[in-house]
């Protein structure tokens, strides 16, 4: 797998009604966030992502406003700190038509304790009358700091600037050789550093940690049975366990920055809970990302008759969104099952690395289309001239034919389904381009 940029995470933080959310929306080129002029509006954290420069990306947070501390009826504030420690900077807005307020300085006091780099964006300042008044932001001891109109886009060239400046801009560590990459990912609390921990100890593998600042990623490599596999940013996965009560949005853009740089996400998943909202959008971004799934049930230990039922009835949602990924049953505490775990990760890794040479998939492209007729279009049916792989992880087909098929074709999924089951590609997404061309035997 090629070498990829890790992406950067921003948060937008200050007191209510200072303009964060239209400043969110403005960065992320969308509506995404609720502009409101009632303070407190926004009470959970909104994730997008930003574009600078036409190559560099950034994750983008939107939080509640910060409440002084006999103001936190709301609870935001646990959420927007939740969001500050997983950010590599931080923009602190304040509202520059309003002028400095006590809660500025009340929030400036906290935010200087945090060790996360920090931008204050002196909003609302397309006024005349907030010229003479900028100056007095800098009493906070925040800089750099730069001024801008949300509303209106004014002053987003230097915003951009001093972001390029102040995001760490890093290259994923690469490791020696060939070492297949997987990525622990899941929701917070439900076991990931522990199976992390459990999984080193009992390998009894060479840890190999690569050495960065605290946000770099830090990855450990480890060797089993002559197979080396790099376990991604593993500092990540011990520091967002203590985050607790994540809103989804934000669980799936942890587990996103580890995927960028996977071949295998290792999904955990707690028994108990059974398959929830979080973990299938989590397997969803996986999907959409290309990345083969391996689904770890953790605390199986635990489990009782009752709750192993309703497990075995959310599972059905995951096989549908992920294609019946293989699952292993394991316990962080116990130890029970830790020993599978890589053992699936190297058959999910093997059929995503999965190369069909082109006369078996002709053939199985032409079997396919005997077992089930395809769609006609004003009376003429669908056909396939011919068909290659075109790269493999995940495995991608190329197929030429008389027309394209829509994306949400019905028979497009048939084909899919149909290779993933001589394939045996279990939890491994296919990738299926489809090319018009004009019939070869009329052009001969």
């Amino acid at each position: 797998m090629p070498q990829s940029q890790q992406t950067p995470t921003m948060a937008i933080v200050g007191r209510p009604n200072v303009g964060k959310s239209t400043l969110f929306n403005r960065l992320v080129g969308w509506r995404q966030s609720i502009v409101h002029n009632e303070p407190g509006v926004t009470r959970d954290r909104v994730v997008g992502q930003a574009e600078l420069d036409g190559e560099r990306r950034v994750h983008v947070i939107d939080t509640g406003g910060l409440l002084s501390r006999d103001e936190d009826s709301l609870g935001l504030n646990e959420q927007v700190w939740m969001a500050i420690h997983e950010s590599d900077l931080l923009l602190f807005v304040v509202d520059g038509k309003y002028g400095l307020s006590p809660a500025d300085q009340e929030i400036a006091a906290q935010l200087r304790k945090v060790d996360t780099p920090m931008l204050l964006l002196v909003n609302k300042s397309d006024a005349a009358a907030t010229t003479h008044q900028a100056s007095e932001f800098y009493a906070l001891g925040i800089e750099p700091l730069v001024e801008v109109s949300a509303e209106h886009g004014l002053g987003f060239q230097a915003l951009h600037d001093r972001m390029n400046e102040m995001l760490p801009w890093l290259e994923a560590p690469v490791p020696a050789g060939d070492a297949a990459r997987l990525a622990l990912v899941g929701r917070p609390n439900v076991g990931k550093s522990s199976l992390l921990n459990r999984l080193l100890g009992e390998e009894r593998a060479l840890v190999s940690p690569t050495a960065g600042t605290t946000r770099d990623p830090v990855d450990t490599i480890i060797e089993v049975n002559d197979k080396r596999y790099l376990l991604v940013d593993t500092a990540g996965i011990r520091r967002r366990s203590r985050t607790s009560g994540a809103p989804e949005a934000l669980a799936v853009m942890m587990a996103k920055r580890q995927l960028e740089r996977a071949d295998v996400a290792l999904l955990v998943i707690e028994a108990q809970a059974g398959v929830t909202a979080g973990d299938l959008a989590i397997a969803g971004a996986a999907w959409e990302m290309g990345r083969a799934l391996v689904v770890l049930i953790n605390k199986w230990d635990l489990i009782e008759e009752k709750t192993r039922q309703d497990l075995e009835a959310s599972w059905e949602r995951l096989d549908t969104v992920a294609a019946s990924p293989e699952r292993v049953n394991v316990s962080a505490t116990t130890s029970r099952g830790v020993e599978k775990i890589l053992s699936a990760a190297q058959r999910a890794l093997e059929a995503y690395r999965t190369e069909v040479s082109t006369a078996d998939l002709n053939r199985m492209v032409e079997d396919a289309l005997r077992s089930h007729h395809s769609p006609t279009e004003q009376g003429k049916p669908w056909k396939v001239y011919y068909a290659t792989q075109v790269s493999a992880g995940p495995p991608t087909f190329m197929l030429f034919a008389n027309r394209s098929l829509p994306k949400a074709s019905g028979y497009r999924r048939y084909l899919e389904n149909t290779f993933r089951r001589v394939l045996s590609l279990r939890g491994i997404p296919i990738r299926l381009v489809i090319r018009r061309r004009r019939d070869p035997k009329r052009e001969g």
